[in-house]
């Protein structure tokens, strides 16, 4: 047995006394549908969002997202081949963590980061997360699952700031935005950092175009994706978005608590564009201010249209998981994450498989 898969079992054995997980059977692409339901749309200009409720969800609460990772130290990036942390590998496969040390090296790479979860419980990584400082800012490219108190790992991920490389500081997660759907559809589709990188262009014109005249020469100085979402004027333009939407979510959340809302369907102008649904309305709940954000952003950066979605179409969108192709990762004991292409979208699922899991713990869908 390896010293990787020893570390694995090691983490998982520990888990078995972690509370927060509940017994699931896994679920199959393609027989997900009739667990999701959507319900009437909330809009304002050309974003609408339909909440999405669940017959069945799970505890989630032994799981630890990226913002409260960083935030509370315990969750630590950093550049792959500069400096970084390390931890001695034990030297049996009983539970057994040694303190993180230092490494140095050279070379940090572009498409590459390192993170160390070191806490008691797995972290939750979801595709489209920005994580900024370093040499660059960069997303998250793929959803995945890391174990307690983990050996550092190669963190997947795409540059969105193409117009900088020096460094600027330790990583912080500053509440881990999400890449509004244009970006995070090229990070999670395309794979291409070309295409990454043309989609931040055009996420940043339309912030320029969208924006007071005053804003644009700070926009146009800066290719980060980022500050760009983050500038005064365009989070003024973002707010007369989203706190409608909030606070006609708040007003619903006594109802949308007693039907177990666990996600969204987001549309634009008329056309359904993305679909995140969660395991529990607690996890979908930490996750829902900066997903508004981030289909926020899409909007205020399109064109606005007159059409708009209604439930129908987002139901819809809803009931058609199954696809043509079907691609499947996983790390044993830890999750399993399957994409399956279908005419006209790509849908994503993360599956826990931690001990007394094997459910669903996000999955995403993508409008082609």
């Amino acid at each position: 047995m390896s010293r990787i898969t020893k570390l694995i079992l090691s983490a998982a054995a520990v888990l078995f006394v972690l509370p927060g997980f509940q017994e699931a059977v896994p679920l199959n692409a393609g027989q997900i549908s009739p667990k999701y339901k959507a319900l009437e749309p909330i809009t304002e200009g050309n974003l609408t969002v339909f909440p999405v409720v669940a017959a069945e969800t799970y505890d989630t609460s032994g799981f630890l997202t990226l913002d409260e990772g960083m935030r509370r130290g315990e969750v630590v990036i950093s550049e792959a081949g500069r400096a970084g942390l390390v931890r001695p590998r034990p030297n049996h496969w009983e539970p057994h963590f040694e303190p993180l040390v230092a490494q140095q090296s050279e070379g940090a790479e572009v498409n590459r980061l390192v993170l160390v979860n070191d806490s008691n419980r797995p972290l939750v990584l979801l595709a489209g997360e920005i994580v900024t400082g370093g040499k660059q800012d960069r997303v998250v490219a793929k959803d995945r699952i890391v174990a307690p108190h983990s050996q550092p790992i190669d963190l997947n991920v795409f540059c969105v700031e193409p117009g900088r490389w020096t460094p600027r500081g330790e990583f912080i997660s500053k509440g881990a935005p999400i890449a509004q759907p244009s970006v995070r559809r090229e990070v999670m589709v395309q794979r291409d950092q070309g295409s990454v990188w043309a989609s931040v262009g055009r996420a940043v014109s339309g912030a320029v175009a969208a924006a007071p005249a005053p804003a644009a020469p700070e926009l146009r100085a800066s290719s980060s994706y980022a500050h760009a979402m983050e500038n005064e004027a365009v989070q003024d333009k973002l707010r007369r978005l989203t706190v409608p939407i909030e606070r006609d979510y708040s007003k619903l959340q006594s109802q949308l608590r007693a039907e177990k809302a666990v996600g969204v369907v987001a549309a634009v102008n008329g056309q359904i564009i993305w679909a995140d649904v969660f395991a529990s309305p607690e996890l979908f709940n930490l996750y829902w201010p900066k997903l508004v954000q981030s289909y926020a952003a899409e909007a205020l950066t399109t064109a606005p249209g007159k059409l708009s979605a209604d439930r129908k179409q987002a139901q819809a969108f809803l009931d058609d998981w199954s696809g043509h192709r079907t691609n499947t990762e996983s790390e044993t004991g830890l999750y399993r994450r399957q994409e399956v292409s279908g005419d006209g979208f790509n849908a994503f699922m993360l599956t826990s498989l931690l001990p007394h899991t094997g459910f669903d713990l996000h999955d995403a869908k993508v409008a082609d």
